[in-house]
Formats: C-alpha cells, structure tokens, sequence
C-alpha cells in the first residue's frame, strides 16, 4: 500500500499544496517549524481521521478560512483508491471513492499508516493514557468493529459515569437504572478488554523477535496488559463480567464518593519488560528507545499480517534520535518494501544507501520544491 497523490486545503499553514510521491521512500529536508511535520501528520489525519499531535481538530484548520480538506489517492494491490476528508468547525466528513461514509469508523482502515515521532518514547515512559491511545488506534486500523465497541464503551461510560456524577455524595442510588447502566457497561467492557487482549498476543510474538534481533539476542521483551481488576487473561467471557460485576460491587460506595467509574479498559494499561525488568522503571535510555521502536516495527508486520498489506511508516523527526546501530535496523527493516515519508532537518548524520535513492523534498516557509 502507498499514498501516490496528496493535497491539501486550507490545512495548517497551507493554503494549498499538491505533492507526488515515490512508493519506496520520501524525505521532506528543513529547518524546524517550516511546515514538515504539518504534511507528515495531514497523511496520518487523512488514513486515522485524528491528528496524532492534538485532540482539536479545530486547530487543523488554516487560521483565516472557515474548513480544511485532505485530498489523497491510495493505491493497494486492489488499485488506487481516492480518499477525501473535510474538516469544519463543526466535524469531519470522509468520502472514499467519492462516496461520502456515514460513519468515520466505516472511513478508517482504509489506508493504514504507523507513526513514529519522538512523542512516541511515551508509549514506553509515559502516562497509562498513551499506551491505552496507542493500543486503541492501533487495533482500529486492522478492526473497524473494535472502532464500533470502543464508542459504544465510551458512550456507556460516559451514560454511568453521569448517573454517578448527579448522585455524588449520597448513600443511596436509583438502583435499577444504575443496575441496567451496570449490566451494559460490564458486556461492553469485556468486549474491548477480550479484543485488546488478543491483539497484545499478536504484538508480543513480532515484538519479541524483532527486539531481540536489535538487542544481538541479550534482551528479551515480554508485553503485559495490567487490568486495575487483577482479572485473569485465560478467562472466559463470562468469568469476566462476573469477576467485573464482583470488583464494581466492592467499589461502589467509593464511586458514589468520586462520581466517577473505577473500574474497567479506561483505567488499564501496558506494562513492558525485558529479561523480566519493568522497562518504564528500571530500563535504560536505549533500552526504552528499543523497545519503542520494535513496537513500531511489530505494529508494520502485524498489519501486513491481518491486511495482506504494507502499511505506509511515518518518521517524523525520529531519526536524530535513534544512534546509528537502530537506525540501520530500522531502515533495513523497511528497505524497498514500506512507503516511508522522513522528516528531518538534515541528512548528513543518515549515512544508509535507502536515503541517498529517496525522493527529496526541500520544505521553507510553508513552500515545498521537490
């Protein structure tokens, strides 16, 4: 898969750009805060429907106009298929092959596309909210159903935790309606936890391989999904929504006190270990950067599993990070067979052969020369 046209509108600092790109690998070369980032992240709004840098999508909107558009041709091995994303102050609207989606979870899994910034040393260092952002979009690409469960969790959530909210501070609820907001949210958070669950088993078999192929076979990476409920990964569906209802039942009174739900997917994370050390507390700089970028190099080939296609790799500014030995591991990884769009503010420190036949990009003041 690869993006062979892109065009913008009224997108960031761009009035309007066309660009044409090479299927292998394309560097976009300047100073910082000339307009890089802003293409490299219009491709991943144009594949996801949400920009990976910010939550308002207000901001994607050129200052002066009143609507943003993403304009681009995907080609897979089916053929080239246009996508187009509208983006007004009041929403978004995705066409594919001209046809308007009436959902925008029908819209992603379209194009996939695995973004690797600097932000995402996160996954690994961050707050519990990144790794659940990073394990919930990435399952998206590869099922648009888990797309549908995860809004009809957030609605659910969002119907309890309001019922919680107008109650706080009493003793006592309408326990009927709370008992049916219960019983539902229970089905639908198991439903999310199952998916994510099997989705980790799929990560940790790539993963482990591929970390341990950088690290020369000393390291070893094991992935685990940390569930506030303590909830056993080898249970049935049944076994647990009835250890869910038990844990919810235990903190009841205190989510009366909070107004708040506490239990459930919102509140789980990811936990990252290698030779059975917690990477977050005990692992070095190197190995963290490690381990993030075998999670990305894992992310290419489990949607090359699932889809039966090359996603498009996004490097925005990832490569001064990394030292030489990680990044002839990831370039080589990538080599000829992944569309690949680098940012960079130079070249000079990228001594790898993929970067001398790339197709380059001079970025300066919002103005692109190929």
């Amino acid at each position: 898969m690869f993006i062979e046209h892109l065009k913008l509108t009224n997108y960031r600092n761009y009035e309007t750009l066309k660009l044409d790109f090479s299927p292998k690998i394309n560097v976009f070369i300047g100073e910082n805060a000339q307009g890089k980032t802003n293409v490299m992240e219009s491709i991943y709004v144009l594949a996801m429907a949400k920009s990976h840098r910010t939550s308002n999508d207000k901001e994607l909107i050129r200052w002066d106009a009143d609507y943003g558009k993403i304009d681009g041709v995907v080609k897979n091995r089916y053929g080239s298929i246009p996508m187009e994303l509208s983006i007004t102050k009041k929403g978004k609207k995705g066409k594919i092959n001209h046809l308007e989606q009436t959902k925008l979870s029908n819209y992603i899994g379209q194009m996939n596309v695995v973004m690797f910034a600097p932000e995402d040393l996160n996954v690994v260092k961050g707050n519990p909210q990144i790794r659940r952002r990073f394990i919930d979009m990435e399952i998206g690409q590869i099922s648009p159903v888990y797309l549908h469960d995860l809004l009809t969790f957030q609605k659910l959530l969002k119907q309890r935790n309001h019922l919680l909210k107008i109650n706080q501070g009493k003793q006592q609820i309408d326990d009927v309606l709370f008992a049916i907001y219960t019983e539902q949210y229970i089905h639908s958070a198991v439903q999310i936890i199952r998916k994510r669950l099997q989705f980790i088993e799929l990560l940790q078999e790539w993963a482990e391989k591929i970390h341990s192929g950088i690290s020369r076979g000393l390291e070893k990476l094991t992935i685990k999904y940390r569930a506030t409920t303590g909830l056993n990964p080898e249970w049935s569906e049944q076994e647990m929504a009835t250890y869910l209802e038990k844990k919810l039942a235990e903190v009841k009174k205190r989510e009366l006190e909070r107004g708040v739900t506490l239990v459930g997917p919102h509140r789980d994370d990811l936990q990252f270990f290698v030779n059975d050390y917690d990477v977050q507390t005990y692992g070095s700089q190197g190995q963290q950067r490690t381990t993030a970028l075998s999670l990305k190099l894992a992310e290419i080939e489990l949607i090359k599993q699932e889809t039966k296609e090359a996603p498009i790799l996004l490097l925005d500014d990832v490569l001064s990070e990394l030292d030489d030995y990680r990044q002839s591991h990831l370039l080589n990884t990538i080599q000829g067979e992944v569309q690949t769009f680098v940012t960079t503010t130079s070249v000079d420190g990228i001594h790898h052969e993929t970067i001398q036949h790339a197709k380059m990009f001079h970025v300066k003041q919002g103005t692109i020369e190929s």
